[in-house]
């Protein structure tokens, strides 16, 4: 699969409708756009109208297409709007990512699932054989082991929903390839491929501790003598912390030339956030993926 076929996936199930959440960022309006102009999206607008209508002439957006939605809190009412059945996911406009997820994390929307959350991203580069799902580069700190449950349940969630892979391969990096008590990460990894082979983690076939190059290459890992049916073929990559995602995600983006769409799972609804460093594709992507998580 290439990563482009979330743009049909998404058209194949029918518009979603956003709920943004302070839609005054032109950047923002401009995702939503081309996404509606291809069929993925309807957008409800949520925000001060005259901010919104400003930024709108910024972006070259025509609001006649949207429901604008005069708001003085702009996180809590398009949360609402996902819990009244309005909308069908929560976008992220010109708002603090701490305010958005405060609001959908209130108990009284319900939107919980007992899930940590967590930013997963696919990424497409001409350097591995397919697909490669990888979190977390944007929520979760220091997972601790319970954690990490979390974030391979919402990975191997989009790698079934949105890449098509029904048991993906799930690598656990760490800086080496093997237990090392000193590094808590190595020690993870042991413990989530035991709870894997043991039926606590369902779905998926885990193995670890990997550093990244036996993760995702066959000849690396026979380098080193590592017989796993992960090592070189990994679906999706666990980082050990958020430094560690953040500084792949970026390094593949902006080094690698890497294709990426990411999404925020593990509420009731998934999130959308788009970056202003993120370019064009990457936020279309991104809605497209965001959709293919709706329920």
């Amino acid at each position: 699969m290439r990563i482009n076929e979330l743009l049909d996936k998404a058209k194949n199930l029918g518009r979603k409708i956003v709920a943004v959440a302070a839609a005054d960022d032109d950047v923002v309006l401009r995702a939503v756009e081309t996404a509606r102009k291809e069929g993925i999206v309807n957008a409800l607008l949520f925000g001060n109208v005259s901010k919104i209508e400003e930024a709108a002439k910024k972006a070259e957006v025509e609001l006649s297409n949207y429901q604008v939605i005069d708001s003085k809190n702009p996180a809590d009412d398009a949360v609402k709007a996902v819990v009244e059945k309005r909308a069908h996911f929560v976008m992220k406009g010109n708002i603090k990512t701490g305010d958005l997820m405060k609001a959908v994390l209130k108990d009284e929307y319900n939107l919980k699932t007992g899930r940590t959350m967590s930013l997963v991203s696919i990424f497409e580069t001409p350097l591995y054989h397919k697909l490669l799902v990888v979190t977390d580069a944007g929520m979760t700190i220091a997972p601790d082991l319970d954690q990490k449950v979390h974030l391979i349940e919402n990975a191997v969630l989009v790698a079934r929903k949105a890449v098509g892979v029904e048991k993906p391969k799930v690598a656990i990096l760490g800086a080496i390839e093997v237990v090392n008590p000193k590094m808590e990460a190595t020690v993870h990894a042991a413990l989530l491929a035991k709870m894997n082979e043991r039926g606590q983690i369902k779905n998926c076939v885990i193995d670890g501790p990997f550093a990244l190059d036996n993760a995702v290459s066959k000849e690396a890992a026979e380098h080193k003598g590592i017989i796993s049916p992960v090592a070189g073929d990994a679906d999706i990559l666990i980082m050990p912390d958020i430094e560690a995602g953040n500084i792949f995600y970026k390094g593949m983006v902006f080094l690698a030339g890497a294709k990426v769409a990411s999404a925020i799972i593990g509420a009731k609804c998934p999130v959308a956030l788009t970056s202003r460093a993120d370019n064009d594709e990457t936020k279309l992507l991104s809605l497209a993926l965001t959709c293919l998580m709706v329920d």
